[in-house]
């Protein structure tokens, strides 16, 4: 129960944020609820996908605060939608494709989702995406579109390629999350909205599947 409605509030704090800080804060109450989830069977395996989640999520959630503390540093802002900074703009779309899982930083998210339950992958390949699409949103007229179009193409392709290979439900699962997230990070550059339908449609898609 604690973590369900840690898991709610910290989304909420994010998706509802406007400052950068707390932003931060939301993202890592999701990460700290995320993680007895995801290791709740406890078994050898599941504890590597927690730890493994875990490191990740920290990693990209100190840069996402870096890029952001160094954006206030030189121009004065906290605001979201006001980053302007170029080193910025490229530190934080790195940081929101490592949380996101977008190609080349994809290797977590194959691994974790194979050693959680189906109901636990429900949640990491749908809510637990929801706060970095909407930073990607918030953000997207000062993401670095170089940077983003190289790394979107990429997940569309390797998404694709890599889930032709596998026989396990939960890894094609993810190689599927990573392909359409380059369709989603690719689309925002040119209408954000078509992004939050594409979203929508997969997680009804995702969920179907798993749930089943």
């Amino acid at each position: 129960l604690i973590s369900i409605s840690s898991l709610l509030l910290g989304t909420t704090i994010t998706i509802s944020s406007s400052h950068w800080m707390m932003a931060w804060t939301g993202l890592e109450i999701n990460t700290l609820a995320i993680l007895p989830l995801i290791s709740n069977p406890h078994h050898p395996r599941a504890i590597e996908a927690a730890t493994k989640y875990f490191l990740v999520q920290a990693a990209a959630s100190t840069l996402l605060l870096f890029s952001s503390t160094t954006n206030a540093l030189l121009t004065g802002q906290w605001d979201i939608t006001q980053l302007t900074h170029p080193t910025s703009c490229l530190l934080l779309t790195t940081a929101i494709s490592i949380k996101l899982g977008l190609v080349p930083f994809h290797f977590w998210f194959p691994e974790v989702l194979q050693g959680s339950s189906l109901m636990t992958s429900l949640l990491l390949t749908t809510a637990m995406k929801f706060p970095p699409i909407t930073l990607l949103l918030m953000a997207s007229p000062s993401l670095n579109f170089t940077l983003l179009t190289t790394m979107a193409i990429a997940s569309a392709a390797l998404g694709g390629w890599m889930g032709l290979n596998q026989t396990q439900i939960r890894k094609i699962l993810a190689f599927s999350s990573i392909s359409h997230l380059g369709w989603m990070t690719i689309i925002i550059i040119y209408n954000p909205k078509l992004t939050l339908i594409t979203f929508y449609l997969y997680c009804m898609m995702t969920a179907a599947t798993l749930l089943t």
